[in-house]
C-alpha cells in the first residue's frame, strides 16, 4: 500500500486518524508509566513473595527500554 493511499484512508475518517497518531505517540511512555506506577504501589505494600517479583518486573521493563532506547540503539 502506498502512502498515497495511507493519507487518503486517513483523510476519509478523521477521527480514527487522529486516534491512531495518539495511541502511536503516546503508547509505549503511557504503558512504561502505567508499569511504573504498578511496579512502586506494589514495591511500597508489598511484603514479600509475589509481590517483590511483581514489582522488580514492572520496575525493571522501563529500566531495560530506557537502557535500550538510549545507549544499545545508537549503535
Amino acid at each position: 500500500m502506498s502512502g498515497v493511499e495511507i493519507r487518503k484512508r486517513e483523510a476519509a475518517r478523521p477521527h480514527q486518524a487522529a486516534r491512531s497518531a495518539f495511541w502511536r505517540l503516546w503508547g509505549w511512555p503511557l504503558l512504561l508509566g502505567l508499569l511504573t506506577l504498578v511496579g512502586l504501589s506494589t514495591a511500597l505494600f508489598s511484603d514479600a513473595g509475589v509481590g517483590d517479583w511483581l514489582a522488580w518486573v514492572c520496575l525493571g521493563v522501563p529500566a531495560l527500554g530506557c537502557v535500550w532506547w538510549g545507549w544499545l540503539r545508537r549503535g
